[in-house]
């Protein structure tokens, strides 16, 4: 039987594309999108340094980011006490959410639901009990750091003579606003808001520029949408707790437990497990023998 000839033609330049020096084709690289492997193991990299990273750190970036995510309530409600009770009044207010994600992003501080993307990625790369006891570690420690911050926050702005009434009782409208939701809508609405945080994580990744634009349009849609977030969610419902408009255990069961298993479904399966998956398969695909 004949050999046949190699296939050449995935080699050849097609016929209208023109033809580029070796400085320009260069330039052509340089300018195309960073690919999903890139992005991965960037991602990974992080992941790995920050489950490296002492308890007192963790602790310490995770206590400031839930300080940190307590003015998206202040800026939230400062529009909200400055505005006309209109129906656009929404879309402006919802502006002040991305602060808190904008000093903790920028910052570099611990906030948990980024954590769902950067420290999962290593234990998907590895899968072994070492590093899910490291994954369990971390997400124990900028949690209860993230949430003793919120816990904080939320006594101070609401038992000090910080803001004034006025803006004290915008805090209480959305406050009880963030609270009128049922147990499966926290986890559903969570979901979400874990997938849209997570995919922060990994766009910032992926670009040099245009990074504050990210975190603005992503977390302002996560406002807009009224989705829950456990830490940013969270020091608005405590408010509730600490002006006594709520017991601590009814914010506590009715949105924040709910919300977490929300936003671990979100950051895990739908964008660090899917992500993960897209890059494997390439990966795979690459070291296929060819026929």
């Amino acid at each position: 039987m004949p050999e046949l000839a190699p296939n050449t033609e995935q080699d050849q330049t097609p016929p209208n594309v023109p033809e580029l020096t070796e400085k320009q084709q260069q330039e052509a690289e340089e300018r195309t999108s960073v690919s999903a492997v890139v992005v991965h193991e960037a991602i990974r990299h992080d992941g790995e340094e920050e489950l490296n990273r002492p308890l007192s750190a963790l602790a310490w970036s995770g206590f400031a980011a839930g300080l940190s995510m307590g003015f998206s309530l202040v800026c939230q409600a400062l529009a909200y006490s400055r505005l006309p009770d209109s129906p656009w009044r929404p879309l402006l207010v919802r502006l002040g959410y991305p602060v808190g994600f904008l000093i903790v992003i920028i910052g570099r501080q611990q906030l948990f639901t980024e954590n769902t993307l950067t420290a999962i990625i290593p234990l998907l790369a590895r899968r072994n009990l070492s590093t899910l006891l490291l994954v369990l570690r971390l997400w124990a420690v900028v949690l209860a750091a993230n949430l003793v911050g919120a816990h904080l926050f939320a006594w101070v702005v609401g038992n000090t003579p910080m803001f004034s009434r006025e803006v004290q009782h915008a805090m209480l409208e959305l406050a009880r606003g963030a609270m009128h939701v049922t147990f499966g809508q926290a986890i559903l609405r969570g979901i979400f808001a874990g997938w849209l945080i997570a995919m922060v994580v990994w766009m910032l990744a992926a670009i040099d520029y245009g990074r504050v634009a990210v975190i603005i349009i992503l977390t302002y849609v996560v406002g807009l949408a009224e989705l829950t977030h456990i830490i940013a969610g969270s020091v608005e419902v405590l408010f509730l707790a600490m002006v006594g408009d709520r017991s601590w255990w009814s914010v506590a069961w009715g949105y924040m437990f709910p919300t977490l298993i929300g936003n671990i479904i979100g950051g895990v399966s739908l964008t660090a497990a899917v992500n993960h998956a897209q890059v494997v398969a390439g990966m795979n695909k690459k070291s296929e023998p060819e026929a």
